[in-house]
């Protein structure tokens, strides 16, 4: 386990995902029970300190991500994982609905021997269920640098839940979390 931080209640732990746009990913996560933490930010590039704007351009390489920090005492990576595959589509490349670039695309960016050998033995057992019609293409990575999205992404859903994207494309995605994992949700 990589061991990021101590919390008061053990160990923590921090993996990061991109699944699309992370207004809708940081919404999902942060109303998991032992996630402590959950900040949009991009990452998996090769640009140093990149914006919003350029990474939508698509030139500095890097996703739309979400860092998660959690207490595996109270959710462990195969769940966090099961909740990253059913919640966005992992067989679109380089895009999620209606938002396409590479920096949507569907990613996971380990930190630890352990957790890369746990999320293929998630993708593996996901395409070997023949769940989805279409090959997986979700990127398996080292983790890197985080770089925090600015301000106005942080918590954005719970802050703009009556904006157009927000109705359009998060909140269903948000209600597909709860319906499916209702026994997740932090209370």
């Amino acid at each position: 386990m990589n061991k990021d931080s101590t919390s008061a209640i053990g160990p923590t732990d921090t993996i990061t995902f991109g699944g699309g746009c992370f207004w809708c990913t940081e919404a999902i996560y942060s109303a998991i029970k032992g996630v402590l933490k959950v900040e949009p930010g991009y990452s998996g590039g090769h640009s140093p300190n990149p914006t919003y704007k350029q990474v939508c351009s698509g030139a500095t390489g890097h996703a739309e991500v979400i860092q998660v920090v959690f207490d595996p005492a109270q959710v462990s990576l195969k769940t966090l994982l099961g909740v990253f595959f059913k919640t966005h589509d992992p067989t679109t490349l380089n895009r999620q609905g209606a938002d396409i670039g590479t920096q949507y695309r569907s990613i996971i960016l380990h930190r630890s021997q352990q957790q890369q050998a746990t999320a293929r033995e998630v993708l593996n057992a996901i395409a070997e269920a023949h769940i989805y019609d279409s090959p997986i293409v979700t990127e398996l990575k080292a983790f890197q640098v985080f770089y925090r999205a600015e301000d106005e992404h942080l918590n954005y859903f719970q802050r703009n839940p009556n904006q157009g994207y927000c109705q359009m494309v998060v909140q269903p995605k948000v209600q597909k979390f709860y319906t499916l994992f209702p026994e997740l949700l932090k209370k």
